[in-house]
Order: C-alpha cells, then sequence, then structure tokens
C-alpha cells in the first residue's frame, strides 16, 4: 500500500452460511482507493453492495482476501479492535440518520468523543467546531425533532467528521431526502471532497453516484 492509499481490497471474499447452503454475497473484490478521493459504488439490491459496505466500514470481516485501511491490515481484528478503528478512522453517515431523538445536535455529533474518551468541554468545543463546518452552529442546541430532514443529515456529517477520520463511508445518505434536502447534503460532501477528505458513497441513484469522481459498480458481488 502506498502512502497515497487509503483503503485496499484484494481477493476480498465473503461467505454466508445457510443451513447446508452458503451463500457468496462478495466474490473477489480488487479495489484501491487514494486519499481525496470521492468514490460512489453503486449496484441494485441484492449485489453485494451492502455487504462490502460492512466491510469497508469495519462492521464485518472478510472470509477470504485482505483489507488494509488506513496502512492497517484490519481483515481479521477482532470485535475490540473493529470497534477502535470504526470510531477512529471511519465517519458513517446513514440513510436513517441515526440521531439520538433526546440530545441535542451537538451532544448527538459529540458521541464518538465520548467513546473515544475525550474530555467533556474538548468534547463540546470540537462538536460545535464540526457544525460550524457544515453550517448548523446557529441548530447547535436544537434536538433532532426541531430540524429538518437536510439538517439532521448535516448533524450527521457533523458527527461524522468531529473524530478527523481517514474517510467518510456514506450508506445511501439522500435516500430520506426530498430533492432540495438531497442537492444540499450532497453540495456538502462536495465542499468536503474539495477540502481534501476522502469519501466513499454507497448509493443505487444514478444521479447521486454522478457526483463523485469515480463510480464502481457491483454485481453479483464482483466489480464490474
Amino acid at each position: 500500500m502506498s502512502e497515497q492509499t487509503i483503503i485496499e481490497l484484494d481477493a476480498v471474499r465473503k461467505t454466508y452460511a445457510s443451513g447446508v447452503l452458503s451463500v457468496e454475497a462478495l466474490r473477489g473484490i480488487d479495489v484501491t482507493i487514494s486519499r481525496g478521493e470521492y468514490v460512489a459504488i453503486v449496484g441494485p439490491s441484492g449485489s453485494g453492495k451492502s455487504t462490502l459496505m460492512h466491510i469497508l466500514g469495519c462492521l464485518d470481516v472478510p472470509t477470504d482476501g485482505r483489507y488494509e485501511l488506513a496502512g492497517r491490515d484490519v481483515s481479521h481484528l477482532d470485535e475490540a479492535s473493529l470497534a477502535r478503528i470504526r470510531n477512529q478512522e471511519i465517519g458513517f453517515v446513514f440513510q436513517q440518520f441515526n440521531l439520538l431523538p433526546s440530545l441535542t445536535a451537538v451532544r448527538n455529533v459529540a458521541l464518538p468523543l465520548l467513546y473515544a474518551g475525550v474530555h467533556r468541554d474538548e468534547r463540546v468545543e470540537r462538536a460545535r467546531h464540526a457544525l460550524d463546518r457544515v453550517g448548523l452552529s446557529d441548530r447547535s442546541d436544537h434536538r433532532p425533532g426541531e430540524l429538518s430532514g437536510g439538517q439532521q443529515q448535516r448533524v450527521a456529517v457533523a458527527r461524522a467528521l468531529v473524530t478527523e477520520p481517514s474517510m467518510i463511508l456514506a450508506d445511501e445518505p439522500t435516500g430520506n431526502l426530498d430533492s432540495v434536502s438531497s442537492a444540499d447534503v450532497l453540495g456538502l460532501f462536495g465542499d468536503l471532497h474539495e477540502s481534501g477528505r476522502t469519501i466513499v458513497l454507497i448509493t443505487h441513484e444514478p444521479e447521486v453516484a454522478e457526483r463523485a469522481d469515480r463510480v464502481l459498480a457491483i454485481h453479483d458481488g464482483a466489480i464490474r
């Protein structure tokens, strides 16, 4: 892996056992993504897109093959090690926002820092800075129910940024948004990319994928 490479998958396979049968969800994936790239991964339902996202996000490990993230082989780490990698190296943005409704925006954004053991004052300062970066400094004390869908997703992006991760992994980030909010959030991803962020976006929408620099299409568990 070169210094400019953030993600390298070499012959990655994932097989799930179902009774006496086995299902091969990924069939020898080879992918290299450089630091600062904006890559979209597209594919229909059942293509292996979600399984690949789980591997990339260290939510699962390959059955076979090798995955290096930020220069470290994470292919066969235990769950505690994977959890540390997820907290330190990956900023997640999901379709469902996954914000805690009882917490304000700033406290939602600060959660990854709480899990990392960062002192409260520093957590709040960094969370407010992250909200400012996504244009929501004036909504920091609002709860999710007081925000629009687009604003909630911006809070989720701020939460993904607050740990200064190696990459942002976005799974169908516009799936629950109207067209105006979708354009707003995609514009934010574009801005983050322009500032040097590595972004990997999973989507089934061609118009969303077109925003990326490079599009990888997955079908039947293989990159085509």
